[in-house]
């Protein structure tokens, strides 16, 4: 560094003093008279980029001013100002004055050598130099520190820069940095003096700074930071305040370098002092619109209970959230806290008055490099000259979080000049919105899925929605389109369009397969701040169709086989040779015909056979949506309402009305565990007398929609029992179609847990437990019970289980945030169910970010 500050300056001297020498002899020898007289003219001498008028500008003299020392003098300094110039002198030469700069070299280029942990484009963002800016040795030593302290934050303390410059012609220089990163400086260990009541092991996992170990390869926490250190002294002053010990400090906090130079040993001495409860508490107030009897009602501290400091500051806001609805938007709450070491006991007396009327001077949006600021500031609840009010900007926080765009939002007030009026800082961190996502899945039928989508939540930054997927899977194959428009002709109303193609393919569990073509048009808007009303119209193409597949039957109608054995001995007992195939028109025997399974004359004709056929279904719909949850991500409390129906018969061939709903209840019980509750129902019957709810209309629950159990897994289902002759006992029960259900109820019990892996791990886990059913078939909906003679030889009866019996399952859903995009894994355990369900044991789900 002293190498390149010598040299900077030995090269803007040098020219300077060359620049300097010819005329400063006739400045000596009028040194006596220069201050006399006027000025006749201004010369500028030495500038290249800089024209002479900018330079002139600058001076505080003009021609005719007399040749004050005062203002050379400040004109000289002013000069120096501007950063322009490297050196500026200023002399009398006759009636004239002369002035000779040295300009300052401009940046060409700013390049890095050495760096691989840290790369260009985030030295860049925190340095001043840059391309076509001004080249000064104070600005490239300032620029030194800020990429040394870059570098220390990131764990190198050994860390060097060496800043270099290569001059070019037109006085322009590439500025060039050469770093020596050194070994990433861990840290080998935390220790704490002091501490009785919790352990090291608990105090180093209240803390964000962790030990460095050889799994902590993602994360950067296990790096020396002096500014987390200090972080980390507060979030255990936090810690033991929240666990009742008001008096705790931590007396130091040392970082010691190890011998070899690669890690700290960090040791931490700490004063628990004693644990205390509450006592008295109190609300104290003089306004009028406010009663302290129903503001104590309010206080969630109950006397007795362990101190808290968080305890505190929810009193605090909910305290202020009371006197906010009694109509006093600014109120000054102050905590009194009597300690009493003696009993143990602290009583706390709140003390609520008016405070002084504070306004929003101004709101800055810092942070959003790809959203625009109007999509952040139509979601505030608080404009720029409005009154200052808590309540609002928390919901306005909320409001922007739930957007999903970013990955924290915070807001920070600062005072403004003016001692009423605050400015509002809405720092946002931006996350990726577009998403990639790939799932696959296993089931008890030897099921596969593999589904694929791409999606932008957040389009050029506008808060627009486009989703594009393509689906793959053993039983449907989807192509979708969707376009949504937040805020519909600069209004408070949502739009969008939907254009999509489906193909179903249900030969697996109900031997038929639909098509659906159609499109829809979807509007939003909010009925207060919490509820939201959408309406909806889709028209859609639906063409069902039963698996083909030929049958032959005996002249009673009655099924022999759907299969020619080709090869093979012909030996009942060994079949390990036979080979089949389907069969054709032309093998039937005397008495015999060859039919598709959904002919007339067949009695064992399925009962989806009535539903093959192509309709327009015309359908209007509407939903409902109330939220009461207090975190938009991460609920810990409150709930939130969903309702809608759609109408089918407004045109079209179809009429149906279809109703579902859904509530969902959260209690945060503990720090990383949160427990919820989800109800949800639905029922959807047919609008015509004698028709019944064609079955690609009817609900359908499995898979992520009821762990435990396949697609189309439980509820109403076709079934063949086979009966002993003799004994009358069921040999067999064969699963066929699943008939789907005219309604549904279903319980979801999920109670997040701490798993005890490192934070960085990005690992949650869930224990889940779903109940519900599926049923309610009546009438033509309902198919025939058939008693016949099986191929066996044994009485056989066919039938429609329809019965709601309750099913439940049981198990643990794992989430992990890995590098590559979110992972989930499904492992489920069947508690009840019918023996004709079909289940599954685990599910597997992925997506990548963008």
């Amino acid at each position: 560094m002293r190498k390149f500050l010598a040299a900077t300056l030995m090269a803007t001297s040098a020219v300077a003093f060359h620049a300097a020498m010819g005329p400063m002899g006739t400045a000596d020898a009028q040194e006596d008279s220069r201050y006399g007289g006027t000025i006749r003219s201004i010369i500028v001498e030495g500038n290249q980029r800089i024209e002479a008028r900018t330079v002139q500008s600058y001076l505080l003299v003009e021609p005719g001013d007399p040749f004050s020392p005062d203002r050379i003098d400040l004109s000289l300094k002013t000069l120096f100002a501007t950063n322009l110039f490297a050196d500026v002198s200023i002399d009398r030469v006759n009636d004239d004055l002369l002035v000779r700069v040295v300009e300052n070299p401009i940046i060409n280029r700013v390049i890095f050598e050495g760096n691989r942990a840290l790369d260009d484009d985030k030295l860049k963002e925190d340095i001043q130099a840059a391309p076509r800016g001004i080249f000064t040795a104070a600005r490239v030593q300032s620029d030194v520190q800020r990429i040394l302290e870059l570098y220390r934050q990131s764990g190198r303390f050994a860390a060097k820069v060496e800043p270099q410059y290569k001059p070019l012609e037109q006085n322009r220089v590439d500025l060039i940095f050469e770093i020596t990163e050194g070994p990433v400086t861990g840290v080998r260990a935390i220790n704490f003096i002091g501490n009785k009541e919790y352990s090291d092991s608990r105090l180093r996992s209240e803390i964000v700074t962790r030990q460095s170990r050889f799994w902590r390869f993602f994360s950067s926490n296990d790096n020396y930071d002096p500014g987390r250190l200090e972080y980390d002294r507060d979030l255990l002053r936090q810690f033991y305040q929240n666990n009742g010990y008001y008096d705790f400090r931590v007396t130091s906090a040392v970082a010691e370098l190890t011998p070899d130079q690669k890690d700290f040993y960090i040791t931490m001495t700490v004063d628990e002092g004693r644990q205390y409860n509450f006592g008295e508490v109190k609300v104290e107030t003089a306004l009028e619109k406010l009663n302290p009897a129903a503001l104590r009602r309010a206080v969630p501290i109950q006397e007795g209970a362990l101190f808290r400091g968080d305890a505190i500051e929810e009193t605090i806001d909910a305290l202020t959230y009371s006197a906010g609805i009694a109509g006093y938007a600014f109120v000054d709450i102050r905590p009194q806290l009597d300690v009493n070491p003696e009993t143990g006991n602290i009583d706390v007396t709140f003390a609520v008055d008016e405070g002084p009327r504070v306004y929003i001077d101004r709101i800055n949006i810092v942070g959003n490099t790809q959203t625009l600021d109007r999509v952040i500031r139509r979601e505030l609840r608080i404009s720029e000259g409005d009154a200052f009010n808590r309540i609002l900007l928390d919901r306005s926080r909320n409001r922007v979080r739930a957007l999903g765009y970013f990955k924290d939002v915070e807001i920070v007030e600062t005072p403004a000049e003016e001692p009423d009026r605050t400015i509002v800082d809405i720092k946002v961190q931006e996350q990726p919105t577009g998403e990639l996502s790939f799932a696959a899945g296993f089931s008890s039928a030897d099921a596969y899925l593999i589904d694929v989508s791409a999606s932008q939540r957040n389009l050029r930054g506008r808060g627009q929605s486009i989703i594009a997927r393509v689906s793959a899977s053993s039983r449907q194959q989807i192509v979708d389109f969707r376009f949504t428009e937040p805020r519909l002709f600069d209004r408070n109303l949502s739009g969008g369009i939907d254009l999509f193609a489906t193909k179903q393919d249900y030969e697996r569990y109900s031997y038929f397969n639909s098509e659906t073509i159609g499109a829809g048009l979807r509007v939003g808007f909010p009925l207060t701040e919490r509820m939201q009303l959408g309406l909806s119209y889709r028209l859609q193409s639906d063409d069902v169709n039963v698996t083909d597949r030929n049958y032959i039957i005996d002249e009673n109608g009655f099924f022999v086989t759907d299969v020619i054995q080709i090869a093979g001995a012909d030996t009942p007992d060994d079949r390990s040779d036979d080979r089949y195939r389907a069969v054709e028109d032309g093998d039937a025997g005397e008495g015999q015909r060859v039919v598709d399974r959904c002919a007339p004359e067949y009695v064992l004709r399925e009962t989806i056979c009535r539903a093959e056929r192509s309709d327009i279904s015309s359908i209007i719909g509407y939903n409902f949506y109330w939220d009461r949850t207090n975190d938009p991500i991460r609920p810990s409390r409150g709930f939130d309402f969903r309702f809608s129906q759609d109408f089918a018969g407004l045109g079209g061939d179809v009429k149906y009305l279809r109703t579902e709903t859904s509530a969902t209840f959260y209690r945060g019980i503990w720090k990383s565990m949160i427990a919820s509750a989800r109800f949800s129902g639905g029922y959807v019957f047919p609008l015509e007398d004698g028709q019944g709810v064609r079955i690609n209309n009817r609900f359908f629950r499995g898979g992520s929609t009821f762990r435990g159990f396949d697609v189309a897994g439980l509820g109403p289902r076709e079934i063949v029992k086979e009966v002993d002759p003799e004994t009358g006992e069921v040999i067999r029960t064969r699963r066929l179609n699943s008939q789907g259900g005219n309604a549904y109820y279903q319980g979801t019990f999920e109670l997040s847990l701490p798993n005890f892996l490192p934070e960085e791990y990005g690992i949650r886990s869930a224990l889940f437990t779903e109940v519900g059913s599926l049923g309610t078939l009546r009438g033509s909906d309902v198919g025939q019970t058939i008693y016949y003679t099986s191929q066996s030889g044994n009485p056989s009866v066919r039938m429609t289980k329809t019965a709601a019996s309750l099913r439940a399952s049981a198990g643990l859903s794992v989430f992990w945030d890995s590098p590559f995009g979110p992972i989930r894994f499904d492992f489920s355990q069947i508690l009840r169910k019918e023996d004709y369900d079909r289940t599954e044991t685990f599910r597997f789900s992925t997506s990548t970010r963008f």
